[in-house]
């Protein structure tokens, strides 16, 4: 299998050591992200600033709801000073499916946590620190396009569902 065949995958840019999170910062790079993106599988994208969210910008959290619902209408995304923010979210997640579509991505490895791209466990929307299960707006459009998402916390199911992919199963 050559490099251009082999399957890409969406990153939350944060992931890739981008200074695009909420407050200004990265979250990391782990090493198997790294490598990816040596071997020009990686496809970066972080949907706040893709929806038109400056950085640094307020945190943000969907209260009462999960991203499903905000992809729905019956969930907002605010910040912690109650301004709504969901159109940009929901714009973001729109420019992550685009790419999945251009790209023919089948997996993604998002931040954990996010109320764009947390996949498991979201903030709960009272900027408590609670979190509660659920996904964000742009994983939750993922997941409904048939994409498999997974977090930095997941990387080696990440990485067999890729190795899958290339094996053709």
């Amino acid at each position: 299998m050559t490099r251009s065949d082999l399957p890409k995958v969406l990153v939350s840019a944060c992931l890739l050591g981008q200074p695009v999170r909420y407050d200004g910062r990265a979250s990391g790079h782990p090493d198997l992200l790294q490598q990816w993106q040596a071997e020009g599988r990686v496809v970066p994208l972080c949907p706040e600033v893709a929806g038109g969210l400056p950085t640094p910008r307020p945190p943000a959290e969907i209260p009462g709801g999960q991203g499903a619902q905000v992809l729905d209408g019956g969930a907002q995304v605010l910040t912690v000073t109650g301004e709504d923010v969901s159109t940009e979210f929901l714009a973001g997640a729109q420019q992550a499916l685009a790419l999945v579509q251009r790209h023919g991505i089948r997996v993604a490895v998002l931040k954990a946590g996010s109320p764009s791209c947390g996949n498991r466990l979201v903030y709960d929307g009272t900027f408590s620190g609670v979190k509660v299960p659920g996904e964000g707006v742009a994983a939750a459009l993922l997941r409904r396009a048939g994409v498999q998402v997974f977090s930095e916390l997941e990387l080696e199911q990440a990485q067999q569902a890729l190795a899958e992919l290339a094996a053709g199963c």
